[in-house]
C-alpha cells in the first residue's frame, strides 16, 4: 500500500439503513442521496482485494440501494455502488494471486463509485483482454442473472416470458433464450421496440401499453405455453399475466421497477393449478451454487462478450465526479446502461 495514496475522492451515501419506502428506482437528482467526499483509500484484509476503478456500471439496485430500498441496508458515509471493473492494486492474505490483474467485481467492502473499491477476492473475474472496459463493468449483475434466471426457464419448458424487455438484462435472455432453442415471450412499453426485441432473439412481443395486452398474452399463452415468467416490474399487470399462464406456473420476481404494489385476485391457482410465487436474488445463487457450476456460467458470459453475441449497450458515459450532478438526466436516456469513468 505505500504507493497508494491516502486518500480517495468517492460518492458516499447520505443516510443509514432502509427507507421504509418503495418508489421504485428511478430518482430526480442524485444529490438527494448521496454526495461527494475525500475518504480514507480503504486497506484490504484477509481473502480481499483493493481495485483501482476503470468503469463501474449502474443498475436499478444501486439506485434502490441508495435510496434505502434495497435488501440490505445502507451505511451512511461510505461509498455507494456495486459492479465495476478495474485492476487489483492491492491484497490481503490469500488473495495474492489476483494482484496487478483486471477484473471484473461486485463491491462488498466499499463501494464502486470511488476511485478504489473493496472487496473479497470470491467477488472478482479476472477478465480476457479482449472485453472492453464497458463491458467489463457489466460482467456480472446481469450476465450472471441471465445465464441463472434463463437456466430456471429452461428447465420448465421451451417458452418463457421477460418483462423490462428492452433492458440489458431483458435483451441478454432473449438472446440466450433463442441461442438455446427456446421461446422468449418480451414484454415492453413501446410499440417502436417490437422490431428491436425481435432482433435479439424474441419470439413474441407484447407491448403492455396497449389495451388489449393481457388478451393478446392470453393467446399466446395457450399456444406456447409458457411456464416461467422472469419479471423486473412486479406489478398489476404482473399479475394479470402470471393469472393467464398455464398449469405450474411460476412467478419469478427479481426487481421492483413499478412503485405499484399488486394485488393477487386469483388465490385457487395456487391451489389448483400449482402456480408459485418466488423471488431470485444474485448475491444467494452466488452463495448456493456450486462453484464448479458458476465457473462454468462465468465462463460461458465471458465467451460470449469476447466473440460479440453479446454487447453492453451504453446510453452515458458518466466521470465520476459527475454522478451528484448529472446522474439523474443521463437515467433518462432509454435502452442503454449508465457507465461511470474515473
Amino acid at each position: 500500500m505505500t504507493d497508494l495514496p491516502k486518500s480517495m475522492f468517492a460518492v458516499i451515501q447520505k443516510f443509514d439503513g432502509y427507507s421504509g419506502t418503495a418508489t421504485g428506482p428511478a430518482i430526480e437528482d442524485a444529490a438527494d442521496w448521496v454526495e461527494n467526499a475525500e475518504i480514507p483509500v480503504p486497506t484490504p484484509g484477509p481473502g480481499q482485494v483493493l481495485i483501482k476503478l476503470r468503469t463501474a456500471s449502474v443498475n436499478p439496485s444501486d439506485l434502490h440501494f441508495i435510496k434505502g430500498e434495497y435488501g440490505q441496508p445502507r451505511v451512511k458515509g461510505a461509498p455507494a455502488g456495486f459492479e465495476g471493473c478495474g485492476h487489483v492494486v492491492a491484497t490481503g492474505a490469500g488473495a495474492e494471486a489476483l494482484k496487478g490483474q483486471r477484473v471484473a467485481f461486485v463491491a462488498s467492502g466499499s463501494g464502486a463509485w470511488a476511485e478504489y473499491a473493496l472487496t473479497q477476492a470470491q467477488m472478482c473475474i479476472p477478465l480476457r483482454p479482449e472485453i472492453s472496459d464497458d463491458d467489463g463493468a457489466a460482467q456480472i449483475v446481469n450476465p450472471l442473472t441471465a445465464m441463472a434466471m434463463v437456466e430456471i426457464a429452461r428447465s420448465e419448458g421451451e417458452a418463457f416470458v421477460v418483462s423490462a424487455a428492452t433492458s440489458q438484462l431483458g435483451k441478454l435472455m432473449c438472446g440466450l433464450g433463442r441461442d438455446l432453442g427456446l421461446k422468449p415471450i418480451a414484454m415492453v412499453r413501446r410499440p417502436e421496440t417490437v422490431g428491436l426485441l425481435k432482433s435479439h432473439g424474441a419470439a413474441e412481443v407484447i407491448v403492455t401499453t396497449e389495451d388489449d395486452a393481457v388478451s393478446k398474452f392470453a393467446s399466446i399463452s395457450a399456444q406456447l405455453k409458457p411456464r416461467v415468467f422472469l419479471d423486473a416490474v412486479s406489478d398489476q399487470l404482473s399479475e394479470q399475466v402470471f393469472c393467464a399462464m398455464p398449469n405450474g406456473a411460476r412467478w419469478v420476481s427479481y426487481g421492483k421497477l413499478s412503485s405499484e404494489p399488486p394485488k393477487l385476485t386469483q388465490m385457487g391457482q395456487l391451489i389448483f393449478m400449482s402456480k408459485r410465487i418466488e423471488g431470485f436474488w444474485l448475491t444467494k445463487w452466488m452463495m448456493s451454487t456450486p462453484p464448479e457450476e458458476q465457473m462454468r456460467a462465468v465462463a460461458e458470459v465471458q465467451a460470449r462478450f469476447a466473440d460479440g453475441r453479446w454487447k453492453t449497450d451504453v446510453s452515458a458515459h458518466v466521470p465520476l465526479n459527475k454522478i451528484v450532478s448529472d446522474l439523474a438526466v443521463a437515467l433518462k436516456k432509454s435502452d442503454g446502461k449508465v457507465i461511470i469513468t474515473p
